[in-house]
């Protein structure tokens, strides 16, 4: 399922801005950009989401940070 920023941060459970900010410094979940312009939008597929926040597993607060 493909969603748009908002609806992707609440399954999330951040806050859209939060998704924003990390699209700006390269983190995050991959996304893609329909479109040009100020009319462009961006949606998050939810099998890449989940592949993302699977790497971003630990299992102690010693583990490794992810990138």
């Amino acid at each position: 399922m493909k969603r748009d920023t908002k609806s992707q941060a609440e399954r999330l459970g951040l806050k859209p801005k939060t998704l924003e900010n990390w699209r700006c410094l390269g983190k995050g979940p991959p996304y893609y950009k329909v479109g040009d312009g100020p009319g462009a939008i961006v949606v998050y597929d939810d099998a890449e989401t989940d592949i993302w926040l699977a790497s971003r597993r630990r299992t102690s607060t010693s583990d490794s940070a992810a990138a």
